[in-house]
């Protein structure tokens, strides 16, 4: 089994940001966690680029376990219908990616 986090990068519809905040916050979050089996999530809005610009200004991850990153997907996908879905978010350009670790994780001693 491996360890994998899940980026899901998106944005509001225009004009609902606080509705659309309120729903991942306090509804979308923890139904996530509810239905995958993940273990942890956080969003973030983006303050600062250096490069070029993000076409997103919202980032969620999420952090789980699995037998592969297409099973994590699959996982996530199973039971999405048990969880209210918004349409607050701009679907248009939300984006999904699974990454796994490559190295070993580094902290300050």
């Amino acid at each position: 089994m491996g360890t994998y986090v899940v980026m899901v990068m998106s944005n509001p519809v225009e004009g609902r940001e606080a509705e659309f905040n309120d729903w991942y916050e306090n509804t979308h979050l923890d139904e996530v966690l509810a239905t995958t089996g993940f273990t942890a999530a956080q969003r973030f809005v983006l303050k600062a680029e250096a490069g070029p610009p993000s076409a997103h200004r919202y980032l969620a991850l999420y952090e789980t376990e699995g037998d592969s990153a297409d099973e994590v997907i699959a996982r996530l996908n199973a039971r999405r219908a048990e969880r209210q879905q918004s349409d607050t978010i701009d679907r248009r350009d939300a984006a999904l990616w699974v990454f796994s670790p490559t190295g070993e994780r580094h902290v300050v001693a």
